[in-house]
């Protein structure tokens, strides 16, 4: 189980991408805490645009398979509903995104041209990571793009207010291209997108992704001040 963070500080560093979980259960009345502390981030006139469906046991694994049936026979093309990733990659977003790769699949033991292990690793996302909770996060349609800044307020504070708990988490992306899949599975409207979901629970120490830590520029060399 992660160690109890006590400083604000400690607490924001210590939040990572965690990819191997616990079986540890997480209770629903702790859920519900962790999303009311992160229902207090800002939104746009107060819009509050966050929806959110949390699915554990049976559920759970019905929404995993589900996907990974899809992943294993296509039926249609693997895109969100908004652009996530730039259509053409640039420096030096290129060399970050390589780098993220070297290093997870290094402490994996998985060699570049093993791309049968990297795609399963991958796949470990639509199990939540064995994560005892998964979150899918929908959005509704008719709201504007500014509504993205606010769900990220959002997904911080819960994410942060997790590692408060002890608890930790890894934001996933990688569910969105699935929409079909998950508003069928949920029974999710279609006047919402399906912006992503993420895995939530206990850290497991003894996995080697776990020690994943990946550099931050220094604000120096991103700020500016003008005077």
């Amino acid at each position: 189980m992660s160690h109890s963070v006590q400083t604000f500080s400690e607490i924001v560093r210590s939040r990572r991408s965690i990819r191997r979980f616990l079986p540890t259960p997480v209770a629903p009345e702790l859920i519900l805490e962790l999303l009311d502390l992160a229902a207090c981030a800002p939104s746009g006139v107060n819009t509050q645009p966050w929806k959110v469906y949390v699915v554990t046991g049976k559920r759970k694994a019905a929404l995993t398979e589900a996907i990974l049936e899809e992943n294993r026979n296509p039926t249609y093309e693997h895109r969100g509903e908004y652009d996530y990733y730039p259509g053409k990659w640039v420096e030096p977003y290129l060399s970050r995104r390589r780098h993220t790769g070297h290093e997870l699949y290094a402490l994996l033991g998985i060699e570049k041209k093993e791309t049968e292990r990297m795609r399963a690793q991958w796949a470990r996302n639509y199990a939540f990571f064995d994560a005892p909770v998964g979150l899918v996060f929908g959005l509704d349609k008719c709201l504007g793009q500014g509504s993205f800044i606010d769900y990220g307020c959002f997904l911080q504070t819960l994410m942060l207010a997790a590692r408060a708990k002890g608890l930790d988490t890894c934001l996933q992306a990688a569910f969105a291209e699935y929409h079909p899949v998950i508003h069928k599975a949920l029974d999710i409207p279609d006047t919402q997108s399906i912006i992503g979901g993420m895995s939530l629970g206990y850290s497991d120490p003894q996995a080697p992704e776990n020690t994943l830590a990946l550099p931050r520029i220094p604000a120096r060399d991103f700020t500016r001040f003008l005077d």
